[in-house]
């Protein structure tokens, strides 16, 4: 398969252009009170400077049950001219709270419902009992969660459905690793579960910045995403820059993804906040071509992500 699942239908990987690897376009979670975000022209406002910097697809990595709004991110797509890919899966416990269906229902009724949305279409409702009618809006990517430092109980079985439901299906898996913590011990939850190291996208990593970590869990396969780009709270971009760098050096560049993760309404410029979702193809990307060089800036941002979100049954 040499096609990539959009919110629009399928499109040949190699017309995604540079992709911008983890944003949330429509976002509401317990978790973060306050910073939840569903408005269609802000965002759509929001999509067209990602597009205006010159990234052409945007993968939407908000999960089950966290305000995700499929027919929202396909009009979104249609009028910012932006590809989206969406997401299916749950996150890390802290965004669901006690008592919720993600912690209690069976593995097989979590692998059904991943599957309704990867093959039937998603219709954007908190799941709560007959699997939906379809819908022409299809997930293109799994989306897991991690605990900082564990994988909880509740978690471990979400991960179990996650990687039942990417080894029927042949689309990779997103994982949120908290502050870059967990990534060996969920490369090796996801195997037993059948799914190989190079479908596995694993998000955060840049927030633990250990090049030597990072080069052990490329060479095993893993894809690293770099998502907190513009987030200078979490450290400079120079630090970030690097990281690219030593990890480059060290042969992996074909295993980077970038992406901003702006995940709150304060971090949007379309409500008035920053850094924005464009800062990764207006700012950080000149700087990583005046640093590394435009060819991998190309292979980071185009070829890669081109390759991770290809779905396949290998």
């Amino acid at each position: 398969m040499t096609e990539v699942r959009t919110v629009l239908g399928p499109v040949p990987a190699g017309r995604l252009g540079a992709v911008d690897a983890h944003e949330h376009l429509f976002l509401r979670t317990p978790a973060l009170p306050g910073d939840e975000f569903d408005d269609l022209e802000r965002m759509v406002t929001e999509a067209g400077q990602v597009r205006a910097s010159g990234i052409g697809t945007i993968v939407d990595l908000t999960p089950i049950g966290l305000g995700r709004e499929p027919a929202k991110l396909a009009a979104l797509s249609e009028r910012s001219g932006v590809h989206v890919v969406a997401a299916t899966g749950f996150h890390r416990d802290a965004h669901y709270p006690a008592g919720h269906w993600a912690h209690r229902e069976p593995v097989q009724t979590l692998v059904e419902v991943m599957l309704a949305d990867l093959e039937r279409g998603m219709d954007g409702r908190d799941w709560q009992g007959p699997l939906p009618a379809p819908t022409p809006h299809r997930a293109g990517v799994i989306k897991l969660g991690a605990s900082y430092q564990r994988i909880s109980a509740s978690e471990a079985r979400r991960m179990a459905a996650g990687a039942e439901a990417a080894r029927r299906t042949g689309v990779p898996v997103a994982v949120h690793c908290e502050v870059g913590t967990m990534g060996h011990e969920i490369l090796q939850s996801l195997s037993d579960g059948g799914v190989a190291a190079s479908r596995v996208l694993l998000a955060h990593l840049d927030r633990n910045p250990d090049p030597d970590l990072h080069a052990d869990l490329a060479a095993r396969g893993a894809w690293l995403l770099y998502d907190t780009v513009g987030r200078v709270k979490y450290r400079p971009e120079s630090a970030l820059l690097d990281l690219i760098e030593r990890v480059v050096s060290a042969g992996h560049g074909d295993r980077v993804l970038l992406g901003t993760d702006v995940g709150r309404r304060s971090m949007l410029r379309a409500y008035g906040g920053g850094p924005g979702m464009a800062v990764l193809g207006e700012t950080f990307a000149p700087r990583l071509a005046a640093r590394l060089g435009q060819a991998l800036v190309d292979q980071i941002l185009v070829a890669n992500p081109a390759a991770a979100l290809t779905p396949t049954r290998g």
